[in-house]
């Protein structure tokens, strides 16, 4: 199955109950907030559900080693290292990529949500808008491995 990394871009002001009703179901409470969901049907219904609000495509292997080891956190907030890893008996960064693209999920001991920094740069369109339409919301694809380096 594919994994998808969706990106919360717009805030809570002029929300719909159901829709924030839909990000709290997928653990997104703040702006510039990520989470990894699977490719399933009922995932994709909550997707469109939202999808004026975030973005999403299909991270790859490299782009999640990199959100995890930068911006995930373990239980207490502490930040993922080398040594924390080993503790929990994790592996090395890598493996812990590879096994979260194949088991769909972080482990237990990693938080879910990943807080993510607005775009270095900026981003280059409106936040208003779809992608097709010139536009930074809904899916991009593998282009969400472009738009994430600049969040880390």
């Amino acid at each position: 199955m594919t994994l998808f990394l969706v990106i919360r871009l717009r805030g809570r002001i002029g929300i719909h109950p159901d829709v924030m009703e839909t990000m709290k179901r997928l653990n997104m409470p703040t702006k510039h907030s990520a989470v990894l969901i699977l490719d399933t049907p009922s995932n994709k219904g909550m997707l469109n559900k939202i999808t004026d609000y975030v973005t999403w495509g299909e991270v790859t292997e490299e782009s999640l080693e990199a959100l995890l080891m930068k911006r995930g956190r373990m239980a207490g907030d502490a930040r993922i290292t080398e040594d924390a890893l080993k503790k929990e008996n994790l592996g090395t960064p890598k493996e812990l990529a590879k096994r979260t693209m194949d088991d769909g999920r972080v482990p237990a001991c990693i938080k879910a949500t990943f807080r993510l920094t607005p775009p270095s740069g900026g981003f280059k369109k409106s936040i208003k808008r779809h992608v097709r339409s010139g536009g930074e919301l809904g899916y991009r694809g593998k282009g969400i491995n472009e738009l994430l380096p600049k969040m880390i």
